[in-house]
């Protein structure tokens, strides 16, 4: 069996980024992905929207690696010449009870060391973006838009460079706890013997987990998917930023709403709705959820012409919370939780996962370096 230093499961952008956290600190690293290419998972079926940090509760994982991430994912974009912009967003309140709650979002994104959001009157919003209906809004200029792939190329050019390597079509079927370390078997018959194996399985995380022979079940949670479709806008966007409804008070966020976002080619597009379904390769789009795109666009943008909506793609959130509970945090799941030297899973690695993706990597490196594998 051979003996490798660390592996890291799935070449996502989370994976990728974790894998090159460790290589730097010169950990040998081998990742591992079923696929034939990296990030064709949640990693490439999603908003690729740069979040302040705005939405998740004080203190939580989500809220400091979001607001630590953003500022790392901007500094390394524009260091390793990776396409992004800092385009901006605006909330829009299109309900007395939304408009209502706009000032608790900005009190909420500042207690997370989100400081630079602007309460709008309804004449400054469509000042700024003349297309919109709404009764105010709030103004977030930190939020941006990146090419998630060029991203995990350099990532991954970034953990070939530290002597790291990714091997592409190789599942990990299972892993078991030793006495000399983690022993994985793969699809391909390849058994190998790691000191450290880092869980970055994605959607395929929780399954993975339940997977390895020597970690106790109860240290698994359930795994839940929330389906998101999007459908693109035929035709010239009318916005120049991000576009996103506010939230309604008091009620869970599975998801942040059909919203609209903005591609580096200028391409609009609408989503992502939420959906629960029973498979995380559920990724039809029926186009019968237009009905409801219509609906929900039109009640920014009540120019919106019929027929301009058209099925694009779908993702998948790998939630670990279930329909009618609250979002949770992202786990990152260490030997003091479980009790398995070497091991660390990441659950529910949902948005903002790709915007604080060098955040994660980071702090996954610090759980290897506390756990005293070396």
């Amino acid at each position: 069996m051979e003996q490798v230093d660390v592996v890291v499961v799935g070449a996502g952008v989370v994976g990728l980024a974790v894998a090159r956290s460790l290589a730097l600190q010169g950990r040998e690293v081998l990742v591992l992905e079923r696929e034939a290419a990296i990030g064709t998972g949640t990693s490439s079926r999603n908003s690729e929207v740069i979040h302040a940090g705005i939405y998740y509760p004080k203190g939580s994982l989500k809220a400091r690696l979001c607001v630590l991430g953003r500022q790392m994912l901007y500094a390394y974009c524009a260091e390793r010449g990776v396409a992004h912009r800092r385009c901006g967003k605006l909330i829009v309140a299109t309900s007395a009870s939304q408009q209502a709650a706009l000032p608790d979002l900005v009190r909420k994104a500042a207690a997370n060391g989100v400081h630079d959001l602007q309460i709008l009157t309804r004449e400054q919003a469509l000042e700024m973006e003349p297309a919109l209906q709404c009764l105010g809004a709030v103004h977030s200029p930190s939020t941006g838009i990146v090419d998630s792939h060029g991203l995990m190329l350099s990532l991954q050019g970034d953990l070939e460079k530290a002597g790291g390597m990714v091997v592409l079509r190789t599942g990990v079927e299972r892993l078991c706890v030793t006495a000399s370390g983690l022993g994985l078997r793969c699809a391909d018959g390849t058994e190998l013997l790691a000191r450290t194996v880092i869980n970055a399985a994605g959607l395929g995380a929780v399954q993975l987990a339940q997977r390895i022979d020597g970690l106790a079940p109860a240290a698994v949670p359930p795994a839940f998917w929330a389906k998101g479709s999007y459908f693109s806008l035929e035709g010239r966007s009318p916005f120049q930023r991000l576009i996103y409804p506010a939230p309604e008070p008091d009620r869970h966020l599975a998801g942040l709403g059909v919203h609209l976002t903005i591609d580096l080619g200028g391409q609009a597009k609408f989503g992502p709705d939420v959906q629960w379904t029973q498979s995380p390769d559920d990724l039809l789009v029926d186009p019968r959820r237009g009905d409801a795109f219509y609906s929900a666009v039109r009640a920014y943008w009540p120019a919106l012409p019929d027929g301009a909506l058209h099925p694009a793609y779908a993702g998948m959130r790998p939630k670990i919370s279930g329909p009618d509970e609250p979002a949770a945090d992202f786990h990152i799941q260490g030997p003091a939780a479980h009790g398995v030297a070497g091991l660390v899973n990441l659950f529910g690695i949902e948005s903002p996962g790709l915007t604080s993706c060098l955040a994660i990597g980071e702090k996954v490196a610090e759980v290897v370096a506390g756990s005293g594998v070396r």
